[in-house]
C-alpha cells in the first residue's frame, strides 16, 4: 500500500470514529418517517415520553387517527425502551401488529398511530447523525446559523398550545436593526451580511437558553421564543442583549458600522389563541420602540 493511501484510510478510519464518538453521545430517538413530518426527529430524553394530539404529550402529534394521549414509551434503565398503548382509540401498531400491554422496543421497530408512523432509533445510534445532518440543512438559516422561518412558526405553534393547556408562561422576543437599509446602502450589502452573522452570534452566545428557540424570521428581524419565561423576565433578557448590542464594535474592514437594534416583546394570556397573535403582539412592541426613538425595548400593551 502506497503513502497516499494510507494517508487516505488512516483519514476515513479517524472519521469513522469521529462519528461513533457523536452517535454515543445521542440518546435513543423516534425518527417521523412521511408525511409533514417526514425526517422529523424526537429525542427520548427523559424516564417516560407520552405522545398523542394533546399539546400536554412530550411528543404531540396532530393528525388524523390519533387520540389525545395515544402511547407512552418507558425507559427500562438498562438501555432499552418499551412501548404501551394508553387506551387509544384506534390502538397502537409496532411493525404492523397491535401492541398488548408493554413491549421492549428494537433497532428500527416501526411505531404506526393513526397516519403516522415512527421509527425506533436505539441510543448511540450512528443512522440518526444522517438524519441529524439532513434536519440542520432544512431546518437552519445557513447564512446565521440560526433556525430559519419555517422551523420557528411551527414550534411557535406548537408552544403556544402548550401555554393553553399547562398553563406554563411563554415570551417571544424580536429583534428588528435600526436603519439597516441605510447601513447596506451606505457600506454594501457584504458589510450588512457581516452584520447579521455578527449579530446572531452576539445573541446565540449571550442570551439563549438550550430550549430558547433562536430563529432569523426574515432580512433584519430575529427572533427568541423563550419557554417557562413570564414577560418580566423576557424584558430584561432583551433589554441585556440590547446593550450587548450598542455596545459591541462591528469591525468591518477597519469600519465600525453603527448598528442598534429596536426590540419588542410580548407574552401568551388572554387573547393570544395562536402563533402568529403572539409574533403579531412582539411586532406591534418593535413598532412602538421604533416609533419612540429606536434603540430600545418595548413590550405589547393592550389597546
Amino acid at each position: 500500500m502506497n503513502d497516499d493511501a494510507t494517508v487516505v484510510l488512516t483519514d476515513i478510519k479517524a472519521a469513522l470514529a469521529s462519528a461513533e464518538k457523536e452517535a454515543e453521545s445521542k440518546p435513543a430517538a423516534l425518527l417521523v418517517v412521511g408525511g409533514d413530518l417526514n425526517g422529523t426527529i424526537f429525542d427520548l430524553d427523559k424516564p417516560e415520553i407520552s405522545c398523542g394530539r394533546n399539546a400536554d404529550n412530550t411528543i404531540p402529534l396532530e393528525f388524523n387517527g390519533i387520540s389525545r394521549h395515544h402511547f407512552k414509551l418507558v425507559d427500562n434503565n438498562n438501555g432499552t425502551w418499551s412501548v404501551e398503548d394508553t387506551g387509544s382509540k384506534n390502538g397502537t401498531f409496532l411493525n404492523n401488529k397491535k401492541i398488548e400491554g408493554s413491549v421492549v422496543l428494537n433497532k428500527a421497530d416501526m411505531i404506526k398511530l393513526g397516519s403516522v408512523a415512527l421509527k425506533y432509533l436505539p441510543k448511540g445510534d450512528p443512522e440518526r447523525l444522517t438524519y441529524d445532518k439532513l434536519n440542520m440543512e432544512a431546518n437552519t438559516d445557513g447564512h446565521t446559523r440560526c433556525f430559519n422561518k419555517t422551523y420557528f412558526n411551527n414550534r411557535n405553534e406548537l408552544e403556544v398550545k402548550k401555554s393553553k393547556v399547562t398553563g406554563q408562561p411563554l415570551s417571544l422576543i424580536l429583534f428588528d436593526l435600526d436603519h439597516f437599509k441605510n447601513l447596506n446602502d451606505n457600506y454594501g450589502h457584504d458589510a450588512g451580511d457581516f452584520v447579521l452573522k455578527d449579530l446572531a452570534d452576539i445573541i446565540r452566545n449571550n442570551g439563549v437558553r438550550d430550549n430558547d428557540i433562536f430563529a432569523r424570521y426574515g432580512g433584519e428581524e430575529f427572533v427568541i421564543l423563550l419557554p417557562s419565561t413570564n414577560l418580566k423576565q423576557a424584558f430584561e433578557i432583551a433589554e441585556r442583549l440590547r446593550k450587548l448590542v450598542e455596545e459591541h464594535d462591528f469591525n468591518y474592514e477597519g469600519k465600525i458600522l453603527p448598528v442598534t437594534a429596536s426590540i419588542g416583546v410580548a407574552d401568551y394570556r388572554q387573547g393570544v389563541n395562536n402563533g402568529t397573535d403572539l409574533f403579531k403582539r412582539s411586532d406591534e412592541a418593535v413598532y412602538k420602540a421604533k416609533e419612540c426613538g429606536r434603540n430600545q425595548v418595548q413590550f405589547y400593551r393592550a389597546q
